[in-house]
């Protein structure tokens, strides 16, 4: 299990238990955290669950893979941290994640 910190456009932090196995996606839902919209629920086929990854923390989620790429070029002021949150999967090491959801999502 894993904190992750939401922290959205406002400033409002969201701190939420995430278990391992699941997606920082499916965890903003599950909590409603708002600005994350998972139109396609999770399918890596829209842009709407778009996250900034705290820069501490882009190592070790990662990079984006060549669909998530190609789907980040429909998602609202991308930057070089920006991930979709559907493809980023909670693992004890990722204890401690701080994302910003952005103003709005594509």
């Amino acid at each position: 299990m894993a904190k992750i910190t939401y922290i959205t456009h406002d400033g409002t932090q969201h701190a939420v238990d995430a278990p391992n196995g699941s997606t920082v996606m499916e965890n903003a839902i599950k909590n409603a955290v708002p600005g994350i919209e998972a139109e396609c629920g999770g399918a890596c086929a829209c842009a709407t669950c778009h996250v900034y990854v705290d820069e501490a923390w882009t190592q070790k989620t990662g990079e984006p893979e060549a669909m998530e790429e190609d789907m980040l070029d429909f998602a609202y002021e991308v930057q070089p941290n920006s991930r979709l949150s559907c493809q980023i999967k909670v693992t004890d090491e990722l204890d401690g994640l701080v994302v910003r959801v952005p103003e709005r999502q594509a």
